[in-house]
């Protein structure tokens, strides 16, 4: 240990009670500290942590004795190694008051229900809050589409089942720098995608919020939307205005995807952050009945491994 640097550690006797029932004693205990001044408060909330307590009422602390020693790298003090976790990956649009989704369809209008000044007379003095409210269509921003939202039988939003949702092995199919709009059924041939989030990178997203954004962009084909049905993938997702071709009146890949009970996320951003396979995708909505489509917080868990 380098003379310029002061490590510090605190060994101590606590008494711990427990809110269900039972007590737990330690004697000689020493952990990390990080410093001198440690209040007898601190050093429980440490020892609570460091053991992973449950259901802790009170810690009393006796013969606390702080010693000049090299840190050891005890769990949730300091000089402890944090955990390495997943990398979290946003894929949804931000929503705001105005912006357009999908052409033709009004933007959102974000208002105020409570005011936070209107707010203080309710409240004692110094306590206020804001409540706002939000009117807009469903195809709003980044959003999942339901079977009802093509089939008047299909399943709406509140019946979809969660596992479909959340916590999904994902795999992106790449189609950037692709010349034609169309995503042909060859493109997902190398992949196994049953049981999973497969989301398509094609790139349209930088387009986001200006007029090239609402038309020109890639899409399914008819014969690449029946593979993935017959593939049942638990959801399928792309960074374009719209998974079909606009000029297909028919919607030939919402009709072969939601037919299948395949939900579909569209207006997805920021695949380019994905790696082909080593995530796990979440895209769930509020469990609103009688809604085919709702905005969702889409967003990717990426192994550091």
């Amino acid at each position: 240990m380098s003379d310029d640097i002061e490590d510090w550690r605190v060994q101590f006797d606590a008494a711990v009670t427990f809110a269900n029932g039972g007590g737990l004693q330690a004697q000689g205990f020493r952990l990390d500290a990080s410093g001198p001044e440690l209040s007898d408060s601190d050093l429980g909330e440490l020892f609570v942590r460091h053991l992973g307590l449950l259901m802790v009422d009170k810690v009393a602390i006796s013969n606390k004795q702080l010693l000049r020693e090299p840190h050891k790298g005890s769990r949730g003090t300091a000089g402890a190694e944090p955990a390495k976790g997943p990398r979290t990956v946003d894929l949804s649009h931000v929503i705001r008051a105005g912006m357009v989704t999908y052409p033709g369809l009004p933007g959102p209008e974000i208002t105020e229900h409570l005011s936070r000044p209107a707010s203080r007379e309710l409240y004692a003095a110094g306590t206020e809050f804001s409540i706002n409210r939000i009117s807009m269509v469903a195809n709003t921003g980044t959003y999942l589409d339901s079977p009802f939202h093509r089939f008047a039988d299909g399943a709406d939003i509140a019946a979809l089942v969660l596992s479909r949702l959340t916590d999904l092995e994902g795999v992106v199919v790449r189609v950037l720098g692709a010349e034609a709009r169309a995503v042909e059924r060859g493109v997902f041939l190398p992949y196994d995608v049953a049981g999973k989030a497969v989301l398509i990178h094609t790139g349209w997203d930088r387009h986001w919020g200006t007029s090239r954004y609402a038309s020109g962009h890639p899409f399914l084909t008819a014969d690449a939307a029946a593979w993935l049905a017959e593939q049942q993938p638990a959801v399928v997702g792309i960074d374009s205005v719209n998974i079909d071709d606009p000029e297909d009146g028919t919607r030939p890949a919402h009709t072969a995807l939601l037919d299948a009970g395949i939900p579909i996320v569209e207006h997805l951003r920021g695949l380019e952050q994905l790696p082909v396979y080593g995530f796990r995708f979440h895209a769930a909505p509020p469990a609103i009945e009688g809604m085919g489509t709702f905005p969702v917080r889409a967003y990717a868990l990426v192994d550091q491994d």
